[in-house]
């Protein structure tokens, strides 16, 4: 009898658990919504250990969230680039590092499971890593699977056009 209770016990627990996990990111997301973007990051902070029990979609509204609230922490809002403001602190630096990061596993989650982020949030996504890309690569290239389905053909062609003239 001691088992069956025990069994039943931890079965709540885990259950319960589940529910916790996301309670903290819909109150995260409160904190975003509401430009208190501090108190957001201390939670999405605190989720990161639990990825694993979220599904695609919350993996997706995790990592738009926690990339958005970097980014917004960097000073900077969607449509406005950092170099509006000159050069960026280390901080700064240091959460539009993350916020790329961030906001690249949305975009992958997105990617392999279309339809987990909202569509305003895909704009949000885009514009912020083009203006991120900046940083790495100099310009706001931000590939996509169209670019370079493109270029791959072009490139055939030509090889195909220098095989003939040999």
């Amino acid at each position: 009898m001691r088992w069956i209770l025990a069994i039943v016990l931890c079965a709540a627990c885990l259950g319960g658990v589940g529910c916790t996990y996301v309670s903290d990111l819909e109150r995260a997301q409160h904190h975003f919504q509401a430009n208190q973007h501090e108190r957001a990051l201390a939670l999405l902070r605190v989720l990161e250990n639990d990825l694993d029990s979220f599904g695609p979609e919350q993996k997706a509204t995790y990592a738009y969230l926690r990339g958005m609230t970097d980014y917004r922490l960097s000073g900077n809002e969607p449509g406005r680039p950092a170099a509006d403001k000159g050069e960026p602190s280390a901080i700064e630096k240091s959460y539009r590092f993350h916020a790329r990061y961030w906001l690249g596993v949305a975009n992958a989650v997105e990617k392999e499971t279309p339809g987990s982020l909202r569509s305003e949030w895909k704009a949000n996504v885009a514009a912020a890593l083009r203006d991120l890309n900046q940083d790495v690569f100099g310009v706001g290239v931000f590939w996509d699977e169209e670019d370079e389905s493109e270029s791959d053909a072009d490139g055939d062609a030509d090889d195909d056009a220098a095989a003939g003239d040999t």
